[in-house]
């Protein structure tokens, strides 16, 4: 089971952003090299896409354009190859009986590469397919991470005011009984002080307490 959690490093990340933009170059899903890139690194297939599409992506978006673009001429070379007559080469192999064509059409396309180049066809439709609900996958789990972000900061926010509020009420307390230690002090002082009165005389006569 892949539990790892620790700290993407920056190898980790390119070994990431490789993977995926030959991926995109051969035609097939981020889903693939996200499952390649998690066996590689022990990390979950989910893990690797919130990596690719929270930090990795922004910082190849020229060379994701780069693989889309060679995608597109690679697709336009075998379609054109496709609808261009094809010369085969005569060899000792010899081909079942559904597969020959007949004798007036040497030179044309046969039939077994037009169920290959069909069957091509489908299979990157399927991936197109299937990369798209990876994707609105991938965004809505974003958008929830997200919004559990703005909750947590929220929440720091909130408990930062309280420890202000707290903070305050304890130096008041401090000020407060510091004030009543220096009255008391103040009181005890006072209470000790001898008491003198005036005879008539002229003398002073210590009072008794």
């Amino acid at each position: 089971m892949k539990i790892r959690q620790d700290a993407w490093s920056h190898e980790d990340d390119v070994l990431l952003a490789e993977t995926v933009l030959n991926h995109i170059k051969e035609g097939s899903t981020q889903l693939k090299a996200f499952d390649e890139v998690g066996d590689a690194l022990n990390r979950t297939s989910a893990a690797c896409g919130f990596r690719w599409n929270a930090v990795v992506r922004q910082k190849h978006l020229t060379h994701i354009d780069q693989a889309k673009r060679e995608r597109k001429e690679r697709k336009r070379e075998l379609s054109s190859s496709f609808f261009q007559p094809k010369t085969f080469e005569r060899t000792n192999i010899v081909e079942p009986s559904f597969y020959r064509t007949p004798s007036n059409t040497s030179g044309s396309v046969t039939i077994d590469s037009i169920i290959v180049q069909l069957r091509q066809l489908e299979n990157q439709t399927e991936q197109s397919s299937s990369l798209k609900l990876e994707n609105d996958r991938l965004r809505t789990e974003l958008k929830r991470t997200s919004s559990k972000l703005n909750d947590l900061e929220t929440m720091l926010a909130r408990n930062k005011q309280e420890h202000s509020m707290i903070e305050e009420d304890y130096q008041s307390l401090i000020s407060i009984m510091n004030r009543a230690r220096r009255m008391a002090i103040l009181e005890d002082t006072i209470e000790d002080q001898t008491a003198f009165r005036m005879e008539g005389n002229g003398n002073l006569e210590k009072l008794e307490k």
